[in-house]
């Protein structure tokens, strides 16, 4: 099996995106050096889990392959699902710049339409479709601790996404109430099922290309079906409407 198909693309996305952020000159020597580190330590990881299981690999055998220590590890990395789960922060990230940096007359819905979109299209690693991805997914779904985390994560980008929600509807973003909660679980709920089906054609075998033309028409129903559910583009609400 070729390392480009067992990393599923995780660890040249992670390049590009390094690249695109040293061009932009947004990095200082200091963070670009962290980075690759960062990098290596996650790619070496990947491509250690995907080949022999997530359980079976120990983070002092990661340590060896990036050549670093196993307490350096643990500085990038607090937990070993971290080490595969590895770009949880950016999905976090890339929600709140699509949310707070929408165009004055888009809704905080059509701003996440259009970041799903523009990744799968740019086949970015969190665009959920690509090359040798279907490796990816086996490894979470044979791994307990993996599945856990992801479930994790999700529960983590779900509140920040409510708290978005409620600040773009001049509410308080640490306390987002109940109907900004609510309008999140659903944009959640629509957004997973979504990645289920990309994961579920990668594991059938069917090819990227394939899953990616299909996945836009999935992408684009998910959201209409949102709006339908949210017809003030998930930003409307009552400011005050909170529950403890």
């Amino acid at each position: 099996m070729a390392e480009n198909e067992r990393d599923g693309g995780a660890a040249a996305g992670a390049e590009t995106e390094a690249g695109r952020a040293e061009e932009d000159g947004r990095l200082t020597l200091r963070e670009r050096k962290k980075l690759r580190t960062r990098q290596r330590i996650s790619g070496e990881a990947t491509l250690l889990f995907i080949e022999r299981g997530f359980d079976n690999v120990t983070v002092a055998e990661v340590a060896r392959a990036a050549e670093v220590s196993t307490m350096t590890v643990f500085n990038y990395f607090p937990r070993k699902e971290d080490l595969f789960l590895d770009r949880i922060p950016e999905a976090a990230e890339l929600i709140v710049r699509a949310v707070r940096g929408r165009g004055a007359h888009e809704s905080p819905l059509a701003a996440l339409r259009r970041l799903l979109l523009d990744l799968l299209g740019r086949r970015h690693p969190l665009g959920a479709v690509g090359e040798g991805f279907e490796h990816f997914w086996r490894t979470v779904l044979d791994a307990p601790a993996l599945r856990a985390r992801a479930r994790e994560a999700v529960e983590e980008i779900e509140r920040t996404l409510a708290g978005l929600l409620a600040e773009a509807a001049g509410g308080d973003a640490e306390r987002p109430g109940y109907d900004h909660r609510l309008a999140a679980a659903l944009v959640i709920a629509g957004c997973r099922a979504a990645y289920a089906e990309a994961a579920a054609r990668a594991l059938a075998g069917d090819s990227a290309d394939a899953v990616a033309v299909d996945q836009e028409a999935v992408i684009r129903r998910t959201f209409d079906a949102l709006e339908r559910a949210l017809p003030d583009g998930a930003g409307g609400g009552s400011a005050g409407s909170r529950m403890a």
